[in-house]
């Protein structure tokens, strides 16, 4: 199946709000890559109409295989570069991806539970803007643009006439995530959105490195940010890109370390309710539960920084970071 003519595709799993947006901006400093950011609808061609986002092997047929090998080759060859891609819903796929594409090296990026909450329950509140909507329907197959046009109905129609706070689903969709909508917080979703998604993908990475050895690099978010020049290095030299110095150089630059301790705006009690979630999987991961939760000075303190660095005043809320 790999063409040896052709540049292996370069793959970045991770979950949303993880920093893999951050990593795919670094890999486009290089002249020679071209990014795509999350092409959900193509990756979801073996079946776009499945109520969570788990994809396996047996789901990457020939045909299904054929269709997406060719939109990436084919959106390489249009940005005359190699592809570097990434598309959070593949954190429950490592195997399809895989088999589509046994060629590439995956990526995996992984972030602490609480910072990932945070920054997630803000995302919760939106819709697609117009721009976004554009960019989704061109992506989309005309024969499965219905099921997207039905999602997108529905979380319009929940926030805009019947004033809700957050869309239907946000995010990855782990199997059982509509149910837990009904029994479950908001923020104790999401934490399962990042319990079903690194346990999936620490498991799925550890076949597929058992079977193709090296296939996958992984780190955390936390780790990255200490050290990115040389931890982008050791990614590039992962996938056998040449990167320069100047491109490291501008690495360094940009990684932020600044809001590692926004999750202390969170709620004490948010807090607590997850930790149940949580605990093994952050454990695994080399995680720790903070021993001393937030308190509402530590609260003020994030939230007023945040104010100051936007310049603006009166407003409460955080930005996500």
């Amino acid at each position: 199946m790999p063409d040896p003519h052709k540049e292996a595709p370069i793959i970045l799993l991770g979950n949303v709000r993880s920093g893999t947006s951050m990593i795919q901006s670094f890999f486009g400093l290089d002249e020679s890559v071209c990014t795509w950011f999350e092409p959900r609808t193509v990756w979801a061609y073996a079946d776009p109409g499945r109520k969570h986002d788990r994809f396996t092997a047996q789901d990457a047929t020939p045909k299904v295989a054929n269709y997406i090998r060719k939109r990436l080759y084919n959106y390489a060859e249009e940005h005359q570069g190699r592809l570097m891609e990434k598309t959070p819903s593949n954190i429950l796929r490592a195997p399809y991806v895989h088999q589509i594409f046994p060629e590439s090296k995956l990526i995996y990026l992984i972030r602490h539970p609480l910072s990932q909450l945070s920054s997630s329950e803000f995302r919760w509140q939106n819709v697609l803007n117009k721009n976004q909507l554009k960019t989704r329907v061109k992506e989309t197959p005309n024969s499965q643009l219905h099921y997207y046009a039905w999602r997108l109905f529905h979380d319009n129609f929940r926030k805009r006439i019947l004033k809700k706070k957050h869309v239907s689903i946000w995010g990855v969709r782990y199997p059982g995530i509509y149910e837990d909508k009904k029994s479950l917080t908001l923020e104790q979703v999401i934490a399962k959105q990042w319990v079903e998604g690194s346990k999936t993908c620490r498991a799925d990475l550890d076949e597929i490195d058992r079977v193709s050895p090296g296939t996958s690099f992984r780190i955390r978010y936390e780790d990255f940010v200490l050290d990115p020049r040389n931890h982008f290095a050791a990614m590039c030299d992962h996938v056998g890109l040449n990167v320069t110095q100047a491109t490291l150089d501008e690495v360094q630059r940009r990684a932020d370390n600044s809001s590692q301790d926004k999750w202390k705006r969170l709620d004490p009690k948010v807090i607590e309710d997850i930790r149940p979630i949580v605990a093994e999987e952050m454990k695994a991961n080399g995680y720790e539960f903070p021993q001393d939760l937030p308190t509402e000075e530590d609260r003020q303190k994030i939230l007023n920084r945040d104010n100051l660095s936007r310049g603006g005043a009166g407003s409460t809320q955080v930005r996500p970071n």
